[in-house]
């Protein structure tokens, strides 16, 4: 019975796209990273550095190549295996571009204006509120609905996102027939969420304006204990799992998530030790979870031509599906076969 769900599975499309802004974080690492890892041999996944998404915020484009490559060898060395997902980056896809523009044109106005991460954006860009920003969730439709995504690994922040994606793909199917799959949210396993170190009630993020509440990944080890010794706690000192206490509820989810150690196991581990002992062992323990990872993504960043490799095997592999979508798309628009 196993076999047979696997073989269903396999059947069923996930897709997620990252922008290649800074680097990855703890959370992208233990929240989605690992996660995608175990879905590999189950579905049939594709991975996007969404390159295009990008470019709505003004940028100095030699440092922004250099990001794009650092964020394939970022994916590579937290352990995707570019033999079972499909890596790509998604400006290497024109496909993307061209069924943008297309459910632009099956998107409303209404829909976009209720979009909030455009007026947080707006906030924070205000000499330079484009057009893109404002119609990039349908962009980001795009990217979904191409390869029939069955299933997206979304965020909180995302939600709202996804939902459009799932409105335009149900109107589009109603108005021209059935092209797109009706995307479902797919849920990570219990501690995918990693909080902020500084603010516990918000998600880690490479985009948190305190850098103190992220740890990267190519944070440097010193920064990585320093960080930890910053995190904020409580008065209590004591060890416990209660949403009480969210700071040290975060600190011990991540615990949990790299050392296999229950909760109840934790609290009993540093019964009367207090905070100090606790948040120490937990950089050291960061610190030697992430080595691995720096030595493969520096070997990585040594090797562009391997670089190069995948991510021109993973746009032709991309390119084949996007290409096998557009073809209905086209042909239920009555656009003129070329």
């Amino acid at each position: 019975m196993t076999t047979d769900k696997r073989e269903n599975n396999k059947q069923k499309v996930i897709f997620s796209g990252a922008q290649p802004t800074g680097s990855l974080t703890l959370g992208n690492y233990i929240g989605a990273i690992q996660n995608w890892k175990a879905l590999e041999d189950q579905y049939e996944c594709y991975y996007s550095i969404v390159d295009l998404h990008s470019l709505t915020i003004r940028h100095d484009p030699k440092a922004f190549r250099k990001s794009n490559l650092s964020f394939l060898a970022q994916f590579l060395a937290s352990g995707l295996n570019p033999k079972k997902n499909v890596i790509f980056f998604q400006s290497h896809v024109p496909q993307h571009a061209e069924l943008g523009w297309i459910l632009n044109c099956n998107a409303y106005l209404g829909e976009l204006n209720r979009m909030t991460q455009f007026k947080e954006k707006s906030e924070t860009h205000k000499d330079n509120i484009n057009a893109g920003l404002f119609t990039y969730p349908v962009l980001q439709a795009a990217d979904i609905l191409l390869y029939k995504t069955n299933l997206v690994p979304v965020g909180e922040d995302q939600k709202q996102h996804l939902e459009l994606s799932r409105d335009i793909a149900i109107r589009f199917n109603n108005t021209y027939g059935k092209v797109f799959e009706v995307p479902e949210i797919h849920m990570t396993k219990v501690g995918g969420r990693i909080m902020s170190l500084q603010d516990p009630t918000k998600k880690m993020s490479k985009s948190d304006e305190d850098a103190n509440g992220t740890i990267f990944l190519l944070d440097d080890d010193k920064v990585i204990i320093k960080k930890l010794k910053r995190a904020v706690t409580d008065s209590e000192n004591k060890v416990n799992f209660r949403d009480e206490q969210p700071g040290i509820k975060n600190l011990m989810t991540i615990h949990s998530k790299l050392s296999g150690m229950s909760m109840e196991q934790i609290e009993n581990e540093y019964e009367g030790k207090g905070y100090g002992a606790f948040k120490n062992d937990i950089g050291e323990m960061i610190v030697e979870y992430i080595q691995p990872f720096k030595e493969k993504y520096n070997e990585y960043m040594t090797n562009e031509d391997y670089l190069e490799a995948i991510y021109k095997q993973g746009a032709e592999r991309a390119r084949e599906k996007a290409e096998a979508t557009m073809k209905v798309v086209r042909k239920k628009l009555g656009l003129v076969k070329f």
